[in-house]
């Protein structure tokens, strides 16, 4: 039966890819749905198996995890937790005071914790600092021993290849020597990494400080309240006179400055040449998380330290791999000690390196496909009715910090959030795009941001007076515009006013 559109309903739980056991996101196609995940009712957590790998243990890590507790005769008071290397186990049983006097045999890392508290606790850090075991991995141990029959049909770069791919395709889009870029399991342990290593070497230099600036991803912010007793968050990314205030009075304890360019979700940019000069005059590092400007859409070059990208995101395009970056700008002498930065990232499982490798060389055009669209979608979405206000790269009030970092016309970050004051569910449900988390897909992706980002600050009534404060609007959708015909995109936010009326 032939559609009329490209987009068609996604049944809740199916992967995003669909057919895809390596899936990073999911479908999830109600508010309803949306809600009863975030309050974890059973109902839905038997639809939503394969998600994002760090939120939701992947089925084949369950398998493995069982079949290991046999092997290892583990008494039933215990459940194990598979992480990407014995380092890891190192990270996490220090942080947790976890004695692992009996040790498993294997390549990865496996930490045995009481069923409970104790292990909901320590899944949680894992989910912050990032040192998930492939499931490409135990894809592969699984097959091996004969616990699942069939791998995942995909197609993978040479072994041999795979990671210098990787790494020059990044060099050469950051400008940067390859010895300056390092790859991590996911963007949260390349956070995580960096942010561990500015606080062992400022701890040195009496700084302690960790200032986030803007409103930034969650789990960063997770990071630094597990691992820095101070920090400062200034919401505001385009008043830099209060962040400036701050400085002056505490120039020597401040050891850092982190921040997304543009923000998620609503896409602002701050005034980066005066970030710049600030972080000068008072010897502080600035990181910046580049995911969303992608190194081929603006030039952060003359501003950050240090850059931390998850690769999972436009790099992929496909939403099938988990992955991070460092990359060290040799413009600031921060580089010259990249050892104390890498010595705290796991590398990535080959496999998911010989994905990753193949997905991207195609990261320019993708980016520069999807700019293209992007750039139409804000001139369209403003003639639709039941929007009523949009947040993209393109905002009046910060488009001219923006401006001043694009490589050229076609360098708009591929996010739109549109704000929907009336019939927001109505609306969300009968949109047939893929919804779930994750972005920086090929195919167009929603997400209601504040439901799945935010759910806890949506249900207290001091939650929702802090949203307000930061402006974050409650009935949000995060667009990340795919790479489809333009006019199939437009055509299907139209068949959503149409059944309004």
């Amino acid at each position: 039966m032939k559609r009329d559109s490209i987009f068609y309903p996604i049944n809740c739980g199916e992967t995003l890819p669909q057919n895809n056991i390596h899936a990073v996101s999911c479908s999830m196609p109600t508010l309803k749905d949306v809600i009863d995940y975030e309050e974890q009712k059973e109902e839905i957590l038997k639809k939503i198996t394969v998600a994002y790998p760090r939120f939701i243990i992947h089925p084949y890590l369950k398998k493995l995890s069982n079949y290991l507790k046999k092997k290892y005769k583990v008494s039933n008071d215990y459940e194990l937790i598979l992480l990407s290397s014995k380092k890891a186990v190192d990270v996490v049983s220090n942080f947790y005071y976890i004695h692992n006097a009996f040790q498993f045999k294997e390549d990865f890392g496996v930490i045995k914790v009481l069923k409970g508290r104790q292990y909901q606790k320590v899944l949680k850090f894992i989910q912050y600092v990032g040192y998930n075991l492939s499931s490409r991995l135990a894809e592969d141990y699984l097959y091996k021993i004969g616990l699942i029959e069939n791998l995942q049909d995909e197609e993978l770069e040479k072994k041999k290849y795979a990671q210098d791919i990787i790494i020059s395709t990044l060099a050469n889009a950051y400008k940067e020597q390859k010895e300056n870029i390092c790859l991590a399991p996911s963007g949260m342990n390349a956070i995580y990494s960096i942010l561990k290593a500015l606080k062992n070497i400022q701890a040195r230099n009496g700084k302690s400080i960790l200032i986030q600036f803007g409103w930034l991803y969650l789990d960063t912010t997770n990071i630094v309240s597990n691992y820095f007793e101070e920090s400062k968050v200034f919401y505001d990314v385009t008043n830099l006179d209060i962040l400036e205030e701050f400085l002056k009075n505490n120039q020597n304890r401040t050891l850092a400055i982190i921040t997304e360019v543009p923000t998620n979700p609503l896409v602002k940019t701050a005034n980066l040449k005066r970030l710049r000069e600030l972080c000068d005059t008072y010897n502080i590092v600035l990181v910046i998380d580049s995911t969303f400007a992608t190194p081929y859409n603006l030039d952060l070059k003359p501003y950050a330290d240090i850059f931390v990208e998850s690769l999972t995101k436009f790099a992929c395009g496909n939403a099938d791999v988990l992955m991070g970056a460092i990359i060290l700008n040799s413009k600031f002498n921060i580089s010259h000690i990249k050892n104390e930065f890498f010595k705290h990232c796991d590398t990535p499982y080959i496999k998911d390196m010989q994905r990753m490798a193949l997905e991207i060389k195609d990261y320019k055009k993708r980016v520069k496909k999807i700019s293209q669209n992007t750039k139409e979608l804000i001139d369209f979405l403003p003639t639709l009715p039941y929007i009523s206000k949009i947040y993209s790269s393109l905002d009046k009030e910060n488009f001219e910090n923006y401006k001043n970092l694009m490589f050229d016309e076609n360098s708009l970050c591929g996010i739109i959030s549109i704000y929907i004051e009336n019939d927001f569910e109505k609306i969300y449900n009968t949109l047939n795009f893929a919804k779930g988390p994750s972005l920086g897909t090929e195919f167009t992706l929603l997400m209601p941001y504040t439901y799945l980002a935010h759910y806890d600050l949506i249900n207290s009534e001091k939650g929702r007076e802090f949203l307000e404060k930061i402006e974050l609007p409650i009935n949000l959708i995060r667009i990340s515009v795919g790479v489809e015909d333009i006019n199939e995109i437009k055509k299907e936010f139209l068949r959503v006013k149409s059944n309004l009326n």
